[in-house]
């Protein structure tokens, strides 16, 4: 079992940053991806990016290309999503997850088998 912990949520102005962490416990493998998730009031819940625990791949959604960077720490087993020339519309909860099935598919919510509870992000226009 993972058990994953998302944090660095909160209120900024648009334009600014925000840094989100997403600490793993349990068992990880080389074979696993983790991934990045929103969802807005009303809305369904989006792809936002994806990387393999081990390597270099990453991949993320076009509307936050250029501006969002998804990263991670083998050692502290944790995730970062960097946050830059945030917009109102990025307005959601963040979540992170955990799976092998994203490992080849990671924009894909059903190939991932375990989920945080999600961070609050907020921008102001």
């Amino acid at each position: 079992q993972v058990q994953l912990v998302e944090s660095g949520g909160g209120l900024v102005q648009a334009g600014g940053s925000l840094r989100l962490s997403c600490a793993a416990s349990g068992r990880t493998f080389s074979s696993a991806a983790m991934g990045w998730f929103r969802q807005a009031p009303g809305k369904e819940r989006e792809f936002i990016a994806t990387i393999r625990w081990s390597g270099d791949s990453t991949y993320s959604a076009d509307s936050v290309k250029g501006r969002f960077t998804i990263s991670r720490d083998n050692a502290k087993n944790t995730v970062y999503l960097q946050m830059n020339s945030l917009k109102p519309e990025d307005t959601a909860v963040y979540y992170c997850a955990a799976g092998t099935r994203a490992y080849y598919s990671g924009k894909y919510a059903h190939n991932y088998d375990y989920w945080g509870q999600g961070t609050q992000v907020t921008v102001s226009s």
